[in-house]
C-alpha cells in the first residue's frame, strides 16, 4: 500500500516543479506559456520513453537503484507510452515538456519509485539523446523514400529509353539528349542526396546519455550498456559537447536543403515542361488544380509547391545556424528552438518526396513534342562542326564557318537538314553527301559515346548499373 508519505511525495511531484525547492514565487502564467515547448516536442514521447528504460535499467545493473523500484518505473513508462500513443494522456503546458509530463506522469502512476529515475541524468543529455534517437529513425526513414524515388525515376527512364528531347544550356535548347538521360542526372542528384543521408546519420548515431547538465556524473553508471540497450554504436567523449553542440541537426538540415534543392529542379522542370509552350508532359488531374475564374486552366501546383516548400527548408537551416552561432558553452536555453525547424525539415522533406513518388509514374510523356522540339533551332550544329573537324578543319575554324551557314539556314528559314549540299558547298567544299546522316537525332544522340554521354548504350549501361545499386540498397535494408 502506498503510504501517506508517499501519497504527499505524488500530489507535491505532479503539481511542482523540479526546481522548486530554489524559488520562493511560482512560475508566472504568461512566463510559462512563453518557455513550455510541449506543443512540438510532444512528438518524442516515445523516444523519451525509450531512453529513460533504458537508463533506468542501467542504473540497476549498475546498483543506484533497486531492482524492484527498476521494474515498477520500467512497468510505469510502459503503461504510460500506450496511453500516450492513445491519446488517454492530456499533456499539461505548466511542465514545459514532453519530459517532465511524462515524469510528473510516472510519480501519479507509480509513487516515490519514480523519483529514483532522474539520478545521474540531465534534462539537458535526456533531450538530445531523444533528439539523436528521433533523427536516426527519420533520416533512415528519408532514406527509404530516397531508394523509391530513384528506382521510379529508373524505371521511367528504361521505359522510355528511346526518346529524344532537347538538352538545354541557359534555358536555350542546345544539343539532342535522351529523356532517359535526362532522368538518369537527377537519379545521381538523389543518390548523392542519400550519400549525404547516410554519412550525416554516423555522426547523429552518437548516445550522449550520461554527460548529465554538462561536466558528467558522479555516479558509477555505464554508458556502453546504455548505448548497446539503445543501439547507439558510439559513446560522446566530452559531455560539454555532447549537452551543447547542434551541428548533427545543421549536418541534417544541410543534407535537406541540398535534396530540396534538387526537388525544386525537377519541380521546374516538370512545370516547364507542362506548360503550353513546351507541351512535353502531361501532370496527371489527380496532381493538379483549375483556376476559380478561368475554366482552361490546368495548373501545376504540386511541383510548384515542392518548389516552394524548398525554401522552407533553407530557412530552417538558416534558422539553427544563427540560432548556434553567438552561443557560448554548454547548454542553453536557445536551443529549445532547434526543434520546430527539424520537426518542419523533417515533415516538408518526407512529404515531397512521397508526393513525388506518387506523381512520377503517372506522368504522361509526349513523345513527338519532344523530338520536334529537339530537330528545330540548329541543334546539330555542333555535330557539323564536328564533321568538318574529321575533314581535318580546326575547331575553332569549323565553328566559324558552321555559324555562317546557320546564319544562312535563318535568313531562309531553314533547318540546317533542309539546306542542299551545293549551299553548304559554298560554305566548305570539305561537305559531302554523308553530312546529312551525321545531322539526324539519331546519330547525334548515339555517337555521343563518351564517359557520361547520352548515348543509348551509355544510358542503358547506367540504367543497368543504377538497377543493381537499388537491389542491394532493398536487400541491406
Amino acid at each position: 500500500m502506498t503510504s501517506d508519505h508517499d501519497k504527499r511525495l505524488t500530489r507535491c511531484a505532479v503539481s511542482e516543479k523540479p526546481w522548486d525547492g530554489r524559488f520562493a514565487e511560482k512560475t508566472d502564467q504568461a512566463v510559462e506559456s512563453f518557455t513550455a515547448s510541449i506543443g512540438f516536442d510532444r512528438r518524442l514521447y516515445s523516444y523519451d520513453i525509450q531512453g529513460s528504460i533504458a537508463h533506468c535499467r542501467m542504473l540497476a545493473k549498475q546498483s543506484i537503484i533497486s531492482e524492484d523500484d527498476a521494474s515498477q518505473i520500467v512497468e510505469g513508462l510502459g503503461r504510460i507510452g500506450r496511453h500516450i500513443e492513445r491519446g488517454n494522456i492530456g499533456l499539461d503546458q505548466s511542465l514545459e515538456d514532453i519530459h517532465m509530463n511524462i515524469e510528473s506522469r510516472l510519480v501519479a502512476e507509480i509513487g516515490r519509485a519514480a523519483q529514483q529515475l532522474h539520478t545521474a541524468r540531465s534534462r539537458n543529455d535526456q533531450v538530445v539523446l531523444d533528439v539523436r534517437m528521433y533523427l536516426r529513425d527519420e533520416v533512415a526513414s528519408i532514406l527509404a523514400r530516397l531508394t523509391g524515388l530513384r528506382r521510379i525515376l529508373v524505371e521511367l527512364a528504361r521505359k522510355h529509353v528511346d526518346v529524344v528531347m532537347p538538352g538545354y544550356t541557359h534555358l536555350q535548347r542546345a544539343q539532342p539528349v535522351l529523356f532517359s538521360h535526362h532522368l538518369m542526372a537527377y537519379y545521381e542528384m538523389f543518390k548523392r542526396d542519400r550519400a549525404r543521408f547516410e554519412d550525416a546519420l554516423r555522426r547523429i548515431n552518437v548516445m550522449p546519455l550520461g554527460s548529465a547538465a554538462l561536466a558528467g556524473t558522479t555516479y558509477p553508471i555505464d554508458a556502453e550498456y546504455t548505448a548497446d540497450l539503445l543501439e547507439f554504436p558510439e559513446v560522446s567523449v566530452n559531455s560539454i559537447d555532447a549537452v551543447s553542440s547542434r551541428d548533427f541537426i545543421m549536418e541534417f538540415l544541410a543534407a535537406a536543403s541540398i535534396c530540396m534543392v534538387h526537388m525544386s529542379r525537377l519541380s521546374e522542370e516538370l512545370i516547364l515542361w507542362s506548360s503550353l509552350e513546351f507541351g512535353f508532359v502531361e501532370i496527371p488531374d489527380t496532381f493538379a488544380t483549375g483556376s476559380s475564374i478561368m475554366p482552361q486552366k490546368k495548373n501545376p501546383d504540386v511541383p510548384e509547391l515542392v518548389r516552394g516548400r524548398a525554401g522552407r527548408v533553407f530557412g530552417n537551416l538558416m534558422a539553427l545556424l544563427a540560432l548556434m552561432k553567438g552561443l557560448p558553452l554548454s547548454y542553453n536555453r536557445d536551443m529549445q528552438e532547434d526543434k520546430e525547424p527539424l520537426f518542419d525539415t523533417v515533415d516538408t522533406v518526407k512529404a515531397c518526396l512521397e508526393v513525388y513518388e506518387k506523381l512520377l509514374p503517372r506522368l504522361k510523356l509526349n513523345r513527338k513534342a519532344m523530338e520536334k522540339a529537339a530537330s528545330r533551332g540548329f541543334l546539330n550544329a555542333t555535330d557539323m562542326a564536328d564533321y568538318l573537324v574529321t575533314k581535318g578543319v580546326a575547331f575553332r575554324d569549323a565553328h566559324r564557318c558552321v555559324g555562317g551557314v546557320v546564319r544562312h539556314a535563318m535568313d531562309q528559314d531553314k533547318e540546317l537538314l533542309d539546306l542542299s549540299l551545293s549551299e553548304l558547298k559554298g560554305f566548305s567544299k570539305l561537305f559531302e553527301e554523308d553530312i546529312f546522316d551525321v545531322l539526324t537525332l539519331e546519330q547525334m544522340v548515339n555517337r555521343r559515346v563518351s564517359a557520361g554521354g547520352t548515348a543509348k548504350e551509355n544510358v542503358v549501361k547506367a540504367i543497368d548499373k543504377a538497377q543493381e545499386a537499388l537491389e542491394l540498397e532493398s536487400a541491406e535494408n
